[in-house]
């Protein structure tokens, strides 16, 4: 059912940038399969009533990789399908970077970078303090690491044992134009999180099984980091670990041959 998911995330993202001009598609294809598996195995939700008390939160915080999530709030029920058609045309509320206004499924508007972990950390907190059960699960780049917010926020949700709180980070080691330990390194990643207290558990972030078992070790008063080591621009090959494609969309034989290939492979 998810790898089900991720395909059509993939397919739909290809088809929603190519018409829209909008960019961003190596970093939507890099987290398909993490959008697939929490949507279509880990997300506690109803959509018929997005607003359901006990839903687990998520937010997108590496906000330019959009398309993703309303693909994966299509496939899921939240809007439909035909909505997609209108993302980054003029009047539509499907913009290039994830929007809650008007959205269904959507927990708060990201763009600017390190803003998404801060909020999910208050989300967690707000909840802890309230008794609330539900998660509060947040996505973000590697390279919005090099935003101070998300190392206050790192430092915070230990100290406050906020183990109600999973982060996933993008791990495709691209970043705008760059690689990420060109522009700002970051390793040892892995052990900087767990310096900070968290409990961080790193794996292959297109492997579901991986995934859905990762987003279920978490222990007693510890957030969880889940390093997701993915591949800007994963299931078309001529985008993977392409650092041209953070900003270009697929056009003319670009669009047929990258939609070609996800058929093929899916067939």
């Amino acid at each position: 059912m998810t790898k089900v998911l991720a395909h059509n995330i993939r397919r739909h993202a290809i088809n929603m940038t190519s018409s829209g001009g909008s960019s961003h598609i190596g970093s939507i294809l890099s987290i398909a399969d993490i959008l697939a598996v929490l949507y279509g195995s880990v997300l506690n939700y109803k959509a018929d009533n997005p607003k359901w008390q006990g839903r687990d939160r998520f937010i997108l915080s590496k906000g330019h990789a959009g398309a993703g999530v309303y693909a994966a709030l299509a496939e899921s029920g939240f809007i439909s399908i035909e909505k997609l058609k209108t993302h980054y045309q003029d009047g539509s509320n499907l913009s290039g970077h994830v929007s809650h206004k008007g959205i269904s499924g959507v927990e708060f508007s990201t763009g600017s970078l390190g803003h998404g972990l801060p909020v999910a950390t208050g989300m967690a907190l707000g909840a802890k303090i309230n008794q609330d059960k539900h998660t509060v699960y947040v996505l973000m780049s590697d390279g919005e690491c090099d935003e101070g917010s998300n190392w206050e926020a790192a430092l915070f949700a230990p100290h406050h044992k906020l183990d109600n709180l999973v982060v996933i980070i993008d791990r495709n080691k691209l970043q705008s134009i760059h690689s990420t330990e060109d522009t700002l390194a970051l390793e040892p990643f892995v052990d900087k999180w767990q310096a900070f207290g968290w409990n961080v558990v790193n794996i292959d972030g297109h492997d579901h099984e991986q995934l859905i078992n990762a987003c279920h070790s978490k222990i007693e008063n510890k957030p969880l980091c889940i390093v997701a080591n993915t591949i800007k621009g994963k299931g078309v090959s001529f985008m993977e670990n392409q650092v041209l494609w953070h900003y270009r969309s697929p056009q003319g034989e670009e669009y047929e041959a990258a939609i070609n290939e996800l058929e093929n492979d899916n067939a």
